[in-house]
């Protein structure tokens, strides 16, 4: 009878550490308070400013599109090319000194400025150089999609280029097929890019504090890892039904290894 019940507190005892918690699988729980709804502030993103390796779509129009043509991609009404693929032959990528090279404009300083401030730039350099104020310039600058590399427990691990203006993490995470199971989502990393290098970031999206971080909207050429919970490595399973199974299987194998040894 005592080895009975030490074997069903054994049993037990594995059942509650091995199995993935609920509460470690449910997203912006709302921690400190027991009301079911909450509202949260999420805090304002600062305008992105451009690094290295940025690819930049540059679009120029005036009253006589003809003048301006040299300035935008060619075949631009082909809209069946590949997106990612055009953006990166016709964009203009920021080289190691911070320029982009435009035509007829020759090389502009754009490292750390807004995509507001570049379209100023280029807009004022043409007005000074080559039209005046009568040709109604307009010009627009943006990033050729907000291209970020996702790793770990995700259900497709790689690299993703998304065409809006802004991604959350949430967003980020659904487009490389969302974290799996053994997915730590405590301790999800962000590894941003900085001028001076690389800072690893760290969020909890358990917590629905995590919309008022910093880092919960992801930055063009952030790498997102998601590491594994310690039960992964355990191998008995991620729900209660799969660790009863592992260990009733081991026990049945080492029952009957013992009966087999004492014939």
């Amino acid at each position: 009878m005592k080895r009975l019940v030490l074997l069903t507190g054994v049993l037990l005892c594995i059942l509650s550490t091995s199995c993935i918690p609920h509460k470690d699988i449910v997203y912006l729980q709302n921690k400190n308070t027991a009301t079911d709804s909450t509202q949260t502030m999420v805090e304002q993103q600062k305008p992105y400013r451009v690094q290295i390796n940025d690819i930049l779509s540059v679009r120029v129009k005036a009253l006589d599109q003809e003048t301006v043509k040299i300035l935008n991609p060619v075949g631009e009404e082909n809209l069946n090319a590949d997106s990612a693929e055009r953006a990166y032959f016709d964009g203009f990528t920021v080289d190691v000194h911070g320029n982009i090279r435009v035509p007829t404009l020759g090389e502009i300083n754009v490292l750390g400025f807004t995509t507001e401030e570049i379209q100023n730039i280029i807009e004022k350099k043409l007005l000074d150089e080559q039209f005046k104020e009568a040709a109604n310039i307009f010009v627009t600058v943006k990033l050729s999609g907000l291209r970020y590399t996702a790793n770990g427990e995700v259900g497709t691990p790689g690299t993703k280029i998304l065409f809006q203006e802004r991604v959350n993490i949430f967003e980020a995470l659904a487009n490389v097929g969302e974290i799996v199971i053994t997915g730590d989502r405590k301790d999800v990393l962000i590894i941003r890019q900085y001028p001076q290098g690389q800072q690893i970031h760290h969020l909890d999206l358990t917590d629905v504090k995590v919309m008022n971080s910093p880092y919960y909207y992801i930055l063009p050429n952030d790498i997102i890892y998601v590491k594994p919970l310690k039960q992964k490595t355990w191998g008995t399973g991620t729900t209660g039904v799969q660790t009863l199974a592992t260990i009733i299987s081991a026990l049945t194998l080492v029952t009957t290894a013992i009966l087999l040894i004492n014939l």
